[in-house]
């Protein structure tokens, strides 16, 4: 079958491309979204049309209202593929912000009452800024994914007027499919044997470009097996525990290094946290805390023992890190995602 390529170029050639596909008179040839890469080889996800449009009916109901985006994100990822969806077929042609110089003017261009879907880390730095937080407020919903959203982050955003739905989804559910974590209408949601998250329903891809082995064993019996752990509520809400290769060993202890990285995010002198396990000759994997010390913060700084302290208030001390690595920004990919393989090699 021939399938689309992966979605490139210029923002404006592909709201045009978009455009085209999403108006066919029948069902087009299936589009190919390439994976961030940002714990590894990128798979490229093949997503029909009826997917695509599954999520974009699903997500205006779930907001209420539809209408003008605007694009932060790159639209070969499905962030803002979707973005540039949502608005075209709300009948509004998408406001990019690339074309503008700064996010405020972009967002005076959407006017009021419109969208934006953005990533934790943009919305920190949006936060510290009043002329883009005044911008903020002037947006509908601010969809916010593609990362751990911690709850000072939504409470900073509440306090400054800004309403946010966090989402959880990826590029084989043909983005967010769980908004504040109640899966959208008609998406199926359930927790395996092992603890991984299973996602049914009309959003999920049709398998991987040129990889029927990885497909087959990704999509079993109408599920999309993820790769992160999770639990549900008795009333279906869903907790995203982290991914299932983030607990690591470490001294022959497991170490869930998610649960580490929350607790040091609440620490007052912290902006920013990753916390990975690197490989190492003695513990197995060494757990180390990758930090971007805030500004504002209580205190002047971070130690390790600060961190190994801050971390045995509440967690064992053996989860606690033993590196510390101090960074002025977290290495971010082009679509707004960690980049996971670069910490690494800054371990």
């Amino acid at each position: 079958m021939e399938y689309l390529r992966p979605v490139g170029g210029p923002s404006a050639a592909v709201v045009a491309a978009l455009d085209a596909w999403l108006g066919a008179t029948t069902e087009p040839e299936p589009l190919v979204v390439e994976t961030s890469g940002s714990t590894g080889r990128p798979k490229r996800v093949v997503l029909s049309r009826r997917a695509v449009l599954a999520s974009v009916r699903a997500t205006e109901r779930r907001l209420g209202a539809s209408g003008r985006w605007l694009l932060t994100l790159p639209p070969s990822y499905v962030a803002g593929l979707q973005v540039v969806c949502r608005s075209l077929v709300a009948g509004q042609e998408p406001v990019l912000l690339e074309a503008h110089g700064s996010f405020a003017e972009a967002a005076a261009r959407v006017g009021g009452g419109g969208f934006v879907s953005l990533v934790p880390t943009q919305l920190h730095r949006m936060l510290d800024d009043d002329t883009d937080t005044a911008a903020l407020r002037s947006f509908h919903t601010v969809l916010l994914g593609g990362g751990p959203i911690e709850e000072s982050l939504r409470a900073r955003a509440a306090a400054a007027g800004v309403r946010v739905v966090g989402t959880y989804g990826s590029s084989e559910t043909a983005g967010g499919c769980v908004y504040d974590g109640y899966a959208l209408d008609g998406v199926a949601l359930a927790i395996g044997p092992d603890g991984r998250i299973r996602i049914g329903g009309p959003t999920l891809f049709d398998g991987y470009d040129g990889d029927p082995e990885l497909t087959a064993e990704t999509l079993v019996d109408g599920w999309f097996l993820t790769s992160d752990a999770g639990r549900l509520d008795d009333d279906g809400r869903l907790h995203v525990l982290g991914r299932l290769d983030d607990v690591v060993i470490s001294g022959g202890v497991n170490v869930p290094t998610p649960a580490v990285a929350v607790r040091l995010r609440s620490h007052p002198s912290v902006r920013a946290v990753e916390v990975l396990g690197v490989p190492d000759a003695e513990w197995g994997h060494r757990v180390v805390a990758f930090v971007v010390v805030s500004t504002t913060g209580s205190t002047n700084g971070l130690s390790l023992q600060d961190a190994r302290d801050w971390v045995a208030e509440v967690h064992p001390r053996s989860w606690a890190p033993r590196s510390l690595v101090l960074l002025e920004e977290l290495p971010l990919l082009a679509n707004g995602k960690t980049d996971r393989l670069r910490l690494r090699e800054l371990a």
